[in-house]
């Protein structure tokens, strides 16, 4: 009697066992490990991301925390933010970035929006992708100056890195070069440009009326062509990022002999010798001073020197030439850059340090 009575006992409590363990819930998976798209408006492209570096919530907060902290740089002076400023459409106002100990850069810093667009990085392409990208401020002699293993080792010995490296990675990547450059590179790919008055205008079906009626001017001379009698900025600026879509390297006669060589730098070629990325006219109100080395000091300077057709050097653009415009045709097109500003990239606080 008592063997069947144990027996009885034995196995209601293993349907118990069996009843809780189907009823148990599943853990709950940690939203800021989910894999994320971008939202962009109908206008851009879809971003294509990396496989092997998918965007995470918690990949995107720990660039963001890396890209503000100094401990970055050799005497924890200099973050990426010091050069790269959000209320500048993280670009740098100084004409050339100063790194630590205040010793200047070679060019002039440019802006980090919509970089998930971008073909290649530095104004001499010299590299393919963020990722790879990231490695050369930190170890610039002339930026932060860190060597990439001492950089590591201190993240390694930070009371908080290891834990949030861990979260965003797990064990397998953690505190690594790789976990590095991928975190800031997510943070930077988040960082998106796309609701000026220039996209409301688009979503709105081209209609003049969202602009005033010099910016609508300024449009015109921007786009149209007409044998000298317009500005045609749209050969080299156009699409969704106002930027070279195909991702060109051009010479726009700023000197007769570059002492900076540009893309001959990565080329060798002679022919792209003074060749430098084309950039987005996004946000251009924001990010002055302009050109590679920041040498034109104001958009009005900017259309004074392509109204002239620039230097004549031996790799200046067939499309430069001398562009008849009056003060009032380039307050006009300066009109129109304008509405390519996006106040929200410098106030939106997901960019902002925490």
């Amino acid at each position: 009697m008592r063997t069947h009575h144990t027996a009885y006992l034995y196995a209601a409590g293993l349907a118990l066992m069996l009843l809780f363990a189907c009823c148990k819930p599943d853990p709950v998976e940690d939203p800021s490990l989910k894999e994320i798209e971008l939202s962009v408006p109908a206008h851009f492209p879809k971003p294509v991301i990396p496989a092997d570096n998918p965007l995470t919530q918690a990949k995107i907060d720990l660039g963001k925390k890396l890209f503000f902290d100094p401990i970055l740089s050799k005497d924890r002076s200099v973050s990426c933010s010091s050069c790269h400023l959000q209320a500048n459409a993280f670009s740098d106002p100084r004409k050339i970035s100063l790194g630590v100990n205040n010793v200047p850069g070679t060019r002039n810093a440019p802006p980090l929006f919509n970089l998930v667009y971008h073909k290649s990085f530095f104004w001499d392409g010299s590299n393919p992708m963020l990722e790879t990208q990231a490695l050369f401020p930190i170890e610039a002699p002339f930026e932060m100056n860190l060597p990439i293993d001492s950089a590591i080792a201190r993240l390694k010995r930070h009371s908080e890195y290891p834990k949030l490296f861990a979260h965003a990675f797990g064990d397998s990547i953690g505190v690594s070069v790789k976990g590095l450059t991928d975190a800031l590179s997510c943070y930077e790919r988040s960082l998106l440009s796309t609701t000026s008055k220039y996209d409301r205008f688009i979503q709105a079906g081209f209609d003049s009326t969202v602009f005033t009626p010099v910016e609508w001017k300024g449009y015109k001379l921007f786009f149209a062509e007409s044998a000298g009698a317009h500005a045609e900025c749209f050969h080299c600026h156009n699409g969704p990022n106002m930027d070279d879509p195909e991702g060109k390297f051009r010479n726009n006669g700023l000197y007769l002999y570059y002492e900076d060589l540009g893309r001959y730098n990565v080329t060798g070629s002679p022919f792209d010798i003074g060749k430098f990325k084309v950039p987005s006219l996004r946000n251009v109100e924001y990010t002055a001073p302009y050109m590679h080395d920041g040498s034109l000091p104001t958009l009005e300077a900017v259309l004074d020197h392509y109204g002239s057709g620039g230097q004549l050097n031996q790799n200046r653009d067939v499309l430069m030439g001398n562009i008849i415009l009056s003060a009032e045709e380039k307050q006009a097109i300066i009109a129109f850059l304008k509405t390519l500003s996006d106040p929200g990239l410098l106030t939106n606080p997901a960019y902002a340090p925490d």
